[in-house]
């Protein structure tokens, strides 16, 4: 068993009786027994909220990915400038592998605040001011920063896009039917 968020009502990861404590330690576990198995791992553009470091946290991705992680998928963020500072960092420690945004679409200013705390992501202040003054309209104000958000990685020319779903399909599939993904395909 490997760790995730910590059970409610508590704020601290316990390691469970023969169980892994690090992800590198389940990567090199699924890579030895379970090659045909790929694997993806987190990152974390704002680095990690128990990091030591940004440093740190680059070298226990660095562990993942030589352990066997074939693609990393990133913790949310809502600045791409982080998305892009974290792929050169990646890139200079000498992590090839696809690094793959993964974004949560806004649906409610109250429910991301809670869980960027959770995950210490920050939130651009313009952005939630404008959720803030805008009550009634935070589902499409989510959804317009989420295709504006995606636009820019697309044009950059990210390996892929993971969205954050958490049984809000709805935002989903209207942020797919904004955005112009004939332009990203080749």
């Amino acid at each position: 068993m490997l760790r995730g968020d910590p059970p409610q009502g508590e704020t601290e990861f316990t390691q469970t009786e023969g169980g892994y404590q690090y992800a590198n330690e389940l990567v090199e576990l699924i890579d030895q027994e379970f090659s045909e198995f790929g694997v993806i791992v987190a990152g974390y553009p704002e680095t990690h909220r128990e990091a030591t470091s940004t440093e740190a946290d680059l070298d226990n991705l660095k562990r993942k990915v030589d352990a066997g992680a074939d693609v990393i998928v990133t913790q949310l963020y809502y600045d791409n400038d982080d998305f892009w500072r974290f792929r050169d960092a990646c890139e200079s420690r000498g992590i090839t592998v696809p690094i793959v945004p993964g974004l949560l679409p806004v649906t409610s200013l109250a429910q991301i605040e809670r869980i960027a705390s959770l995950c210490g992501a920050k939130l651009p202040r313009s952005f939630v001011n404008d959720l803030a003054a805008h009550e009634s309209d935070q589902f499409r104000i989510g959804v317009d920063q989420a295709v504006e958000q995606i636009n820019g990685l697309l044009a950059g020319g990210i390996p892929g896009l993971h969205l954050y779903v958490l049984n809000k399909s709805k935002a989903t599939i209207e942020i797919m039917n904004a955005l112009d993904l004939s332009a990203s395909v080749s």
